[in-house]
């Protein structure tokens, strides 16, 4: 595999090729718009994980400078995520911080390694069943978390299974607050009305700013109690802290193998999806590799600054489509405006109630359940379906890490029986039809070839690899009359792997001990290289590989009949 800098460019370098005031401006609008709306977001995913405001600041700031300057779309926003909510939520009860920024940094180099070897294109094909399971099973969850603050229950313990979690809920209903109660069923209402007047304005600022000063006022003159806000559980300084290093060995990393290796897909997906969305829209076409790289990088820089998992956030890259970002400047921007916010008006911040947020986030996990999907790919029948809600609910039920190790293995399992079923062999005796079929112009060829006695046609249609072997050794055991001479056809064989090779050299022994001569018919260059690396070809004789069918059926005819084998040019 060879690799060259031209395939790894940024699309920051092409977007900046006849760059002129206009798109600055369109870009600068646009960026400024992106990060005030990244903002509330930023503050409540990194609440929802279980770090602080300021850590999920963080990482919009960091993933947004570096996925716009290294990445290969050129509208893509980086940043945290609702989606690695449970992830990182999860990590951090097991592993604690530094556990969590080694698992981030791990996953950063597996993204980056995926991009270098060119992966992307084979992450993006992930079967849309498992990415809609993967999305509904996280919405469900991240509604459940905001369960809590929505009602404003403060629970001292709470359990962190699903059952259990409802039913604490449930049982500490008549402890919830009103106040707190009122506050979330005022955001979720502004948020849901404010679209309809205006779509240009997030509903989700309207609300945090509106609500925000509403509680503050009558907490100030008239007392309001039961609200907490932010500054009642956190602390937001306004600095960006110097990169800390983490101690790292091969015990740690045995560990944290596997929840790296969750936020590494599930960051590859996300981004991947994002930038496809967003191809959909601009017309352009990103570069799903150099993605990759620029998303591996982002989640190592990341935690050195005390961040969390970055990936490509769909909801604020339309939001920078819709505003006219068409280049990554307007990326670079929207991290500047979300630096300057953390600088200059963090003490704000603290006045947010939590249940504004955990209304916000409600919204989100409603937005990202695809629930219309689910409803619709849920009215077919077959193993798609199945996948989708085994998906989903291992997601809800148990966790993320289990959730995407075995819904990748369910993944090649859709992928091995759907190119096996496409796989067949078929047998022909006496007669063999090959109309329209390798016809020279200058020759007027048979329709059909004969047969002779003792002469089968075996035909494989399809890659000839592990998941196709089983169907051709089946086919084996239910011939009949053992032939004198088998053809076996490949014309169609694209590729053959050790598996096939395994069963064909078997194949051809097995031939040999009973007296019946196997000809290969049609092999391409490729199959043949494979058969010559293998060693297949020291068990049959060269001239018994023809170019094409005629030349196989008139040299099985000649051996069936006992006459002199024509000449194999």
């Amino acid at each position: 595999m060879k690799f060259s800098a031209a395939d790894f460019t940024p699309a920051l370098v092409s977007s900046l090729k006849n760059y002129d005031r206009k798109r600055f401006a369109a870009d600068l609008m646009s960026g400024i718009i992106v990060g005030i709306v990244a903002m509330p977001l930023a503050i409540a995913f990194g609440i929802a994980s279980g770090v602080t405001p300021q850590q999920g600041l963080i990482t919009a700031i960091i993933g947004g400078v570096i996925v716009s300057l290294l990445g290969g779309s050129t509208v893509q926003i980086g940043g945290p995520t609702g989606a690695f909510i449970v992830i990182v939520y999860g990590i951090i009860q097991t592993y604690g911080m530094e556990g969590l920024a080694i698992a981030t940094a791990m996953a950063g180099v597996m993204l980056l390694l995926m991009g270098v070897f060119r992966l992307g294109s084979v992450i993006r094909f992930m079967p849309y069943p498992i990415v809609v399971g993967f999305t509904g099973g996280i919405a469900v969850t991240i509604f459940t978390t905001q369960v809590e603050d929505f009602l404003g229950l403060h629970l001292a313990d709470v359990p962190s299974d699903f059952f259990s979690r409802w039913w604490a809920y449930l049982a500490n209903i008549p402890s919830a607050s009103l106040p707190a109660l009122i506050v979330g069923a005022v955001t979720l209402a502004i948020i849901i009305v404010v679209p309809r007047i205006s779509k240009r304005v997030p509903g989700s600022l309207v609300a945090i700013l509106a609500v925000t000063a509403g509680v503050y006022l009558l907490k100030r003159f008239f007392g309001l109690e039961g609200v907490e806000t932010i500054g009642d559980r956190f602390v937001i300084s306004p600095e960006l802290k110097a990169p800390e290093g983490f101690s790292i060995n091969m015990e740690v990393i045995n560990s944290l193998l596997s929840p790296a290796f969750t936020i590494a897909m599930l960051g590859a997906i996300e981004s991947l999806l994002s930038a496809t969305v967003a191809d959909g829209v601009t017309g352009d076409r990103h570069n799903s590799n150099t993605e990759l790289v620029a998303q591996g990088a982002a989640n190592i820089v990341s935690p050195l600054f005390g961040g969390i998992p970055v990936t490509g956030a769909i909801a604020r890259t339309m939001t920078n489509i819709n505003n006219g970002g068409r280049t990554p400047v307007a990326g670079i921007v929207h991290a500047v405006v979300l630096l300057l916010i953390l600088l200059l008006l963090a003490p704000l911040a603290v006045h947010i109630p939590m249940s504004c947020l955990a209304a916000i986030l409600i919204v989100v996990a409603y937005n990202m359940s695809g629930w219309r999907t689910i409803r619709s790919m849920s009215r077919n029948k077959g193993a798609e379906v199945a996948v989708l809600w085994a998906t989903l609910l291992l997601t809800v039920v148990f966790n993320l890490n289990i959730a995407i190790e075995i819904g990748l293995l369910l993944a090649v399992i859709l992928f091995l029986r759907r190119v096996t079923e496409n796989v067949h062999v078929s047998v022909f005796r006496k007669e063999l039809d090959v109309e329209g079929e390798e016809r020279q112009v200058s020759t007027l060829a048979e329709d059909h070839l004969s047969l002779s006695k003792g002469v089968e046609v075996y035909e494989i249609d399809g890659p000839f690899f592990f998941g196709a072997a089983n169907k051709f050794d089946e086919q084996m055991r239910i011939i009949g009359d053992k032939p004198r001479v088998r053809i076996l056809r490949m014309r169609n064989v694209p590729f053959i792997d050790s598996t096939g090779l395994h069963n064909l050299e078997i194949f051809l022994a097995s031939s040999a001990r009973e007296g019946i001569e196997v000809i290969l018919s049609g092999v391409n260059g490729k199959v043949y290289a494979s058969l010559e690396n293998g060693g297949i070809t020291r068990f049959i004789k060269q001239e018994n590989i023809c170019s094409n069918i005629r030349r196989a059926v008139a040299l099985a005819n000649s051996i069936a009949e006992g006459k002199t084998a024509p000449d194999n040019p």
